[in-house]
């Protein structure tokens, strides 16, 4: 299952990883509600496909190592409240719940682009801006189940008019986040030329040779790599996947390899910069492969 804050997706894969049912739902802005909704998907495919299953769950935010309760979430209903508890009391059995963007990096390490990979980063570009650890085929979570949350980091090596940047809804300043999700590539260009365009319509316009959308995403592409040279940095990562709405976004992969070099500390960067290999689907396979024995 994948918990998200527009739709709850669900999937059943074999153990060689063949897809045996899918379906999306709506998600109810309601906690009881989600509980219900998650649980009647697994019943429906329990019924269907004639067999009890396991059942992972990705989750915005992640599970306090602390409280048991769930933190960091933006389905802000879900924040403080026992939801590992709660599901597997209603759904008679055990279950494994990460973080969203685990199950991401957990997928592509699996059996996606990062595949064969010691270390892999999972890296979130979509409504927000999140991130996955796997290594050696197993997710870091860290001490207080943070592992991978770049977008919470500020933008590094701010440049005059980035500074202090713009307020976070976690209450900080200046936050990746805040530059590198999709919200924060339609502000750029909204403040460059005052005129508001999704991304797609931006990339669109770029491609027609439209200067402004042009600009706009040579700083996002930029933003990318200051905030992924700290990344490497920090990790070495043997690759990088992106996922979310704005890993379709192909030039990405053409330009912002390059410019890692200039904020990497090594004399070259052999670190790939890949899109996922599963597309939306990867996440709710990482939940389903939290089952797998090199990823408990």
């Amino acid at each position: 299952m994948d918990l998200g804050g527009t739709k709850i997706e669900a999937i059943a894969l074999d153990v060689g990883g063949q897809v045996l049912a899918q379906k999306r739902v709506p998600t109810p802005h309601n906690y009881t509600a989600s509980i219900e909704a998650i649980a009647s998907l697994v019943e429906s495919f329990e019924q269907t496909l004639g067999r009890r299953a396991s059942v992972g769950i990705g989750t915005p935010g992640a599970l306090s190592p602390a409280t048991g309760l769930m933190k960091n979430c933006n389905s802000v209903w879900l924040n403080g409240r026992p939801l590992k508890v709660d599901l597997e009391r209603r759904l008679g059995r055990p279950l494994r719940l990460h973080n969203d963007a685990n199950c991401f990096a957990l997928s592509e390490a699996r059996d996606g682009a990062g595949q064969g990979e010691r270390g892999v980063f999972g890296a979130i570009i979509g409504t927000g801006t999140g991130g996955g650890i796997v290594i050696d085929g197993q997710i870091w979570n860290g001490k207080n189940a943070i592992g991978g949350e770049w977008g919470h980091n500020p933008l590094p090596w701010m440049r005059e008019g980035e500074w202090p940047g713009p307020t976070c809804w976690c209450g900080k300043n200046g936050c990746i986040e805040l530059y590198l999700s999709g919200p924060g590539l339609a502000r750029d260009y909204h403040e460059s030329t005052g005129e508001t365009l999704a991304p797609p319509e931006i990339v669109a316009r770029a491609e027609q040779g439209a200067a402004a959308a042009d600009a706009s995403l040579h700083r996002y592409e930029d933003r990318m790599a200051r905030a992924l040279a700290s990344v490497i940095n920090l990790l070495d990562p043997d690759v990088i996947v992106l996922g979310g709405g704005l890993s379709k976004i192909e030039r990405l992969y053409r330009r912002v390899p390059p410019l890692l070099g200039r904020y990497v500390f090594s004399d070259r960067v052999d670190t790939r910069l890949v899109p996922p290999l599963h597309g939306d689907a990867s996440g709710v396979r990482g939940a389903a492969w939290l089952w797998d024995a090199d990823a408990a």
